[in-house]
């Protein structure tokens, strides 16, 4: 007897409200992607754009009145429409402070609107007998131009996370949980968990997920402070913003392959690689791109991303101008002067520590990478900053320092007045503690949905 054919699969359409969650997104935009009746809301609230500190200490680099605000629209609207809400790398960074953090806001919204629904919440977190564990079975490497890892670092590092993938996710959807705050995530995993579940090609739904992560972003002209909708389909899926002021076009979503990655044809992630090199970008009118051929590859070991921050001391900065043409002409020999004049007045502490010259308008955003080192400006700004293994001797060091180069006697010099021009007062500006990525590793895993979670009913 025959087998019946498989029935195709209906369109998925996803809302991605914004870039990171907190980053905030129009109203109307929302609306209008609610009235294209999708099936799940989803947002990624991280990164490690915003660098090691906010891992470091637990805590979120978006402000939560701006979370709270995104997070009230979306859970209001999807609990209301029976549409599943998905938050990954919740708080930021992912961490179980991070987590409960945002866990803590979304029970706040459900008691003020006196709404109830079914909450999953899964973390990333790694204890660090586990890693050092893996670490000896020789199932942890470096990720490129990072050291190998050691067991001092790991025991240095507060919170260690792993970037899960779907699977956990989709544990807590078959669980029929209505919204899902998630700790450390691969980005589009938020996006592809429902629809992978749902039998949607793992290739195409994490492609689509990688844009979405982004919001409108791939748009043009893109933003991160606004929606854009994917329809994902059995062989392809379609982009569009949901805002009359950007529109998607093959350019702008094939060019997002390149955002943060070294190899735009092959994007690696837990498990597996998404393969583009087939790829192809459709401009179907209305503003909308259709894309196909995306593939994912899955690799022999399930491999997941663990990123953790150490402390390594403590920082103080100032902010200063420089007007003076004769300064600015001779600035690197100034600075490299001021650099060995406090290292003869500081003893064997503040020695300890370092000075860092930040100087914008010629080389500040670059550093050594400039490639136009010898151009000229007829200002600077100086960002002078002081590191050091106490707050009390980077805050010496960086007073020392800035007093050093206020009146520092460079050749040419005419005015005996102070070289600097302060904006503010005080001018230092103690910075806290300093952290330094100590782990940002690969390790292989056997339990790809084995992550930590819990289901509550709110």
């Amino acid at each position: 007897m025959a087998k019946a054919p498989r029935k195709a699969l209906p369109e998925f359409r996803i809302l991605s409200a914004t870039a990171i969650l907190g980053y905030g997104f129009p109203e109307s935009s929302f609306r209008s992607g609610l009235k294209r009746k999708p099936h799940l809301i989803a947002a990624d609230a991280g990164s490690t754009d915003p660098g090691p500190y906010y891992l470091g200490v637990g805590k979120s680099f978006t402000s939560r009145a701006g979370v709270k605000r995104d997070l009230r629209i979306m859970i209001t609207e999807g609990v209301k429409r029976g549409i599943p809400v998905v938050v990954g790398s919740a708080g930021g960074s992912g961490a179980r402070p991070h987590t409960d953090w945002c866990v803590d806001i979304v029970k706040e919204i459900a008691r003020e609107e006196k709404i109830h629904f079914r909450l999953g919440v899964v973390y990333a977190d790694f204890k660090p007998e586990k890693v050092l564990a893996a670490l000896k079975a020789g199932k942890v490497k470096p990720l490129p131009f990072v050291p190998a890892l050691t067991r001092r670092a790991v025991l240095e590092t507060e919170y260690i996370v792993g970037q899960m993938g779907v699977e956990p996710l989709i544990r807590l959807l078959k669980k029929k949980c209505d919204v899902i705050v998630a700790g450390r995530c691969y980005d589009p995993a938020n996006f592809a968990a429902l629809p992978i579940m749902l039998g949607y090609d793992p290739g195409l739904a994490l492609h689509l997920g990688k844009i979405l992560e982004c919001a409108a972003i791939a748009a043009t002209p893109g933003s991160g402070a606004d929606c854009a909708l994917g329809t994902l389909k059995e062989d392809s899926f379609v982009l569009e913003a949901l805002s009359p002021a950007r529109r998607f076009t093959p350019q702008s979503t094939a060019a997002h392959t390149l955002y943060e990655k070294t190899d735009p044809y092959h994007l690696p992630g837990p498990g597996g690689t998404i393969d583009l090199t087939r790829s192809s970008f459709k401009d179907i009118g209305g503003g909308r791109v259709e894309v196909r051929g995306s593939r994912f590859v899955p690799t022999r070991k399930y491999l997941i991303k663990l990123e953790g921050a150490r402390p390594v001391g403590y920082r103080s900065i100032t902010i200063a101008g420089v007007r003076d043409p004769i300064m600015i002409a001779g600035i690197d020999a100034i600075l490299e002067g001021v650099r060995g004049q406090v290292r003869n007045m500081t003893g064997k502490e503040l020695r300890a520590g370092r000075v860092d010259f930040h100087v914008y308008g010629k080389d500040g955003v670059m550093g050594p990478l400039e490639p136009r080192p010898a151009a000229r400006a007829h200002e600077l700004g100086i960002l002078i900053e002081a590191t050091a293994p106490t707050a009390e001797a980077a805050e010496t060091l960086l007073s020392v320092t800035r007093s050093t180069l206020l009146h520092y006697g460079y050749p040419g010099r005419i005015s005996t007045a102070g070289n600097l021009a302060f904006p503010f007062s005080p001018s230092d500006v103690s910075m806290g503690r300093v952290y330094e990525f100590s782990i940002y590793h690969l390790m292989e895993i056997d339990d790809p949905g084995g992550f930590p979670s819990r289901v509550e009913a709110i």
